[in-house]
C-alpha cells in the first residue's frame, strides 16, 4: 500500500490539497465579478481607476515584505536558488512601480497626496507586515507569497483567453500579470513553498494554510474594495 504524507496527498503536493479543499475561496479570488468584467468588456473604467491607483499603495507596501522574504530564506531556506528566485521577483517590482505611475498618468488617477489606501488596503498591508516579523517563518511567509502571485497570474490569464472580450486599452495590464513568464514565475515559487511544506511541523502547516486562506479572503475584498470605490 502506498504510503501517504501528514497531508494525505503526498504526490499531490499540500497546495493542491489546500486548493481543492478550499476550492469555493479560490474561485471567489480568482474569479471575481471585477475580473470577470474585464474579461468580457463590462467593466466600468471608474473601479478600474480605483483599482490601479490602491494597487500601487499595495505593491509599495509589498516591497518591503518580499525584502524581509529574502532575508528569511537567506536564513532558513536549505537551498541556495530559492533566495536567487525571489531575487528575480524582487527586480521586477521597480518596473512594476514605474509602469504603475505610467497607467496613472494615462488614466489620470493621482498617486500622490492625497491618495490614500482603503480600509481593505490597509487591513491587508498591515497582514503583510505581521509576514515580515520574526515570529512568521520563512515556510509560512512563502506561502503567502506564493498565493499573492498566484491569484493575480490565475485572475489576469482569464483575460487573456481567445474567449475574452477584454477591451484593447486593458490587454497591457492584463498581460503583465497574466503571462507565461509569470506563471512560470508563480510555478518557481509554488515548488519552494510545496519543498517548504512537505518538511513543515504540524503547526507550521496550520499556520502556513491559515496564511493562505487570509490571503485569498483579503483578495476577494481587495476585488469588491475595487467595484464599490471604497
Amino acid at each position: 500500500m502506498e504510503k501517504k504524507g501528514k497531508t494525505g496527498m503526498e504526490n499531490e503536493g499540500v497546495i493542491d490539497t489546500w486548493l481543492r479543499k478550499h476550492r469555493l475561496l479560490y474561485v471567489g479570488a480568482t474569479k471575481h465579478p471585477f475580473i470577470l468584467s474585464i474579461s468580457d468588456g463590462t467593466i466600468d473604467i471608474s473601479s478600474f481607476k480605483t483599482w490601479l491607483g490602491q494597487d500601487y499603495i499595495f505593491v509599495r507596501a509589498f516591497v518591503p515584505f518580499v525584502a524581509s522574504l529574502i532575508v528569511k530564506a537567506w536564513k532558513e531556506s536549505d537551498d541556495r536558488s530559492d533566495m536567487e528566485v525571489i531575487l528575480g521577483g524582487m527586480a521586477a517590482l521597480n518596473d512594476e512601480l514605474e509602469w504603475f505611475k505610467k497607467e496613472a498618468f494615462k488614466w489620470g488617477v493621482q498617486l500622490s497626496h492625497p491618495l490614500l489606501p482603503h480600509k481593505p488596503n490597509q487591513e491587508y498591508c498591515r497582514f503583510l507586515e505581521s509576514l515580515m516579523s520574526v515570529e512568521a517563518n520563512y515556510t509560512v511567509a512563502i506561502t503567502a507569497f506564493w498565493a499573492i502571485e498566484a491569484v493575480y497570474q490565475e485572475s489576469f490569464a482569464l483575460c487573456l483567453g481567445d474567449e475574452s472580450r477584454t477591451p484593447p486599452e486593458l490587454k497591457e495590464t492584463c498581460q503583465r500579470w497574466g503571462s507565461e513568464a509569470f506563471a512560470k514565475y508563480c510555478c518557481s515559487l509554488k515548488h519552494i513553498a510545496n519543498r517548504r511544506l512537505k518538511q513543515a511541523s504540524d503547526d507550521e502547516l496550520k499556520k502556513a494554510e491559515v496564511a493562505l486562506l487570509t490571503v485569498l479572503e483579503h483578495e476577494v475584498e481587495f476585488w469588491n474594495m475595487s467595484r464599490s470605490g471604497s
